[in-house]
């Protein structure tokens, strides 16, 4: 059966549709998504909505793209913030920082992409990953720059094991050990503020500090100690 066709002149009325999606989400969680209610919410009826979304699948796709895009744009926002050489760990702070204050912000688009799943729902994994990997690329860039630099400590650092079909490793065309502790390294370290980040939104973990950040303060300090060297002198310095 055809779709029926437009009832409703509104302009942007895809991201009209897509915020009142978010409203329900914050309101009731992401698995009692509705496109029926979404419709009776904006005013238009329930199979107008089908000409903008096929299904709730699609729907939840794009809400997941669009977070992981603005997730990354505020990262490489706060990096680039920051772009004179010999500044990288304040890069990775700035970074850090971003991805924190971004999670605080929108906590409900945060837990679509990293926690909450949606019943039934099947991640079409190849239109997600590049937003997804993207979300990553300030951290990885900045990795590698210490790597390029001779400044980053990979040492005792276990190698992924390279498995093709593993939806990270098929974006990646390396084999090369270094560049693979490279990759562990910027795992590790997302790992970490993901982590404090993740108990901090769902009100596992009390505020540290006078505005909540300490703790989380203290382990990106901890995170550049580890990993970061400091720049080697030129030869014949004795400053």
């Amino acid at each position: 059966m055809a779709r029926p066709l437009k009832t409703l002149q509104t302009p942007n009325l895809r991201d009209v549709i897509k915020e009142a999606a978010w409203r329900q989400i914050s309101e009731i969680g992401a698995p009692s998504l509705s496109l029926r209610r979404i419709a009776r919410d904006i005013g238009i009826t329930a199979p107008a909505i089908y000409n903008y979304f096929f299904d709730r699948d699609a729907l939840v796709t794009e809400l997941i793209i669009d977070a992981y895009t603005s997730f990354g744009d505020c990262q490489l926002a706060a990096r680039d913030a920051c772009p004179e050489p010999g500044l990288e760990i304040a890069r990775l702070k700035a970074t850090g920082l971003a991805y924190r204050n971004w999670a605080l912000d929108h906590p409900q688009r945060y837990l679509l992409i990293f926690g909450n799943p949606v019943a039934g729902y099947v991640p079409p994994m190849q239109e997600i990953l590049p937003a997804m990997m993207r979300s990553l690329s300030a951290l990885t860039g900045i990795v590698g720059e210490l790597h390029g630099q001779g400044r980053l400590d990979v040492e005792g650092v276990p190698l992924p094991v390279l498995e093709p079909d593993h939806r990270f490793f098929s974006l990646m065309e390396t084999t090369d050990s270094e560049m693979l502790a490279v990759y562990a390294v910027a795992m590790l370290i997302w790992s970490r503020v993901h982590g404090l980040v993740s108990l901090e939104i769902t009100g596992q973990q009390p505020p540290f500090g006078d505005n909540g950040a300490a703790l989380y303060l203290f382990e990106l300090d901890s995170i550049c100690r580890q990993f970061v060297k400091s720049p080697q002198k030129p030869e014949g310095s004795f400053s």
